[in-house]
């Protein structure tokens, strides 16, 4: 894995770091990657989705050269059980979401003192964006904002949306093998959303109508040739980044997913932005312009991106970034 960055010509970027790293965080070890042109910018601690699905690899697959580390000192964690933090000895009764928080604060205050910087932006995707809406109502002396991308609220009423929409979706284009398959499924009973239904059914119906992780319907060998020959996992931890995140949903599912964000965490002590695609049902663009309506925060703001899924920062990626700047240059000036 290169060290630093480099410009278009090849000549490595002075001062840049690229760094993959180890420490102790809730007594056990977990890895993470800090990617930055120069160390000296604001800080953000990305928060992947999943849960356990570290997206990095697929990030520096479309990367471009206008990208979020040109102007940020930016943290990928491989949260517990997940990726280069999973191992087969982590106790099960630990993946709580109480303990995601309690982990995410530490990883903070690591980037705090190590950078000495008082605060950073806490960014979360999906999952992600879930775990740091609970983080920041806990512990919000430690970030100048959060950014959530796909923000999640309630999965089980985002499921039923996008159940809603794909079979309606269905029987307007007569696709008879989606409509079938999905009438197997009853979106009203108390095991609804199972994960394999989630993980075949839906994905696959969700990828094939432009609704899902992407607008562009992304062939999935071009997603695992994207971790495949991602250089900074080695061979092992690419074979436990599918284990780690079989783990994590596993462990997680029940738990993280039953809670509504619109009944419980609406009042915030910093500012909220979501970031959110027009296309979005892997977790409700719907759900999400509800909960920003009802969301108290000194600040917040709710973009729309009219050509995105659930992936505005990869689909969308320099309207991302300019996004980006222009809330740290609004808090920064604030």
């Amino acid at each position: 894995m290169e060290k630093a960055f480099k410009e278009n010509e090849g000549k490595v970027i002075t001062g840049s770091l690229v760094e993959k790293t180890f420490i102790e965080i809730g007594g056990i070890q977990q890895g993470f990657f800090i990617r930055t042109e120069n160390p000296k910018n604001p800080i953000i601690l990305f928060l992947h989705g999943g849960p356990g699905s570290p997206e990095l690899p697929f990030i520096t697959s479309l990367e471009l050269p206008e990208r979020l580390e040109k102007y940020f000192t930016v943290c990928y964690w491989d949260q517990r059980g997940a990726g280069m933090s999973f191992k087969s000895s982590i106790d099960p009764k630990t993946m709580t979401v109480k303990q995601m928080v309690e982990d995410t604060r530490q990883m903070t205050e690591y980037l705090q003192q190590r950078f000495a910087q008082e605060k950073i932006y806490l960014m979360g995707y999906s999952w992600g964006s879930f775990l740091g809406i609970k983080t920041i109502e806990k512990y919000p002396q430690n970030y100048f904002a959060f950014i959530g991308i796909g923000q999640a609220v309630c999965v089980i009423e985002s499921e039923k949306l996008a159940y809603d929409y794909m079979l309606e979706y269905a029987i307007k284009i007569n696709d008879k093998s989606a409509i079938r398959k999905l009438k197997r499924i009853d979106k009203n009973s108390s095991d609804f959303p199972q994960i394999k239904y989630v993980m075949t059914t839906r994905t696959h119906l969700m990828t094939k109508y432009g609704i899902g992780i992407t607008r562009q319907k992304i062939p999935l060998v071009n997603t695992l040739k994207s971790l495949l020959f991602f250089k900074g996992y080695t061979f092992f931890e690419k074979i436990n980044y599918a284990r780690g995140s079989l783990f994590s949903l596993k462990h997680l599912w029940d738990e993280a997913f039953v809670e509504n964000l619109i009944r419980t965490s609406t009042t915030f002590e910093v500012p909220i932005y979501i970031l959110h695609g027009k296309y979005d049902y892997t977790t409700s663009f719907t759900l999400a312009r509800e909960y920003y309506e009802i969301i108290k925060a000194p600040k917040k703001a709710f973009f729309e991106f009219e050509n995105s899924a659930h992936s505005p920062n990869m689909e969308e990626p320099e309207k991302f970034i300019e996004i980006i700047r222009s809330i740290a240059s609004e808090l920064k000036e604030g």
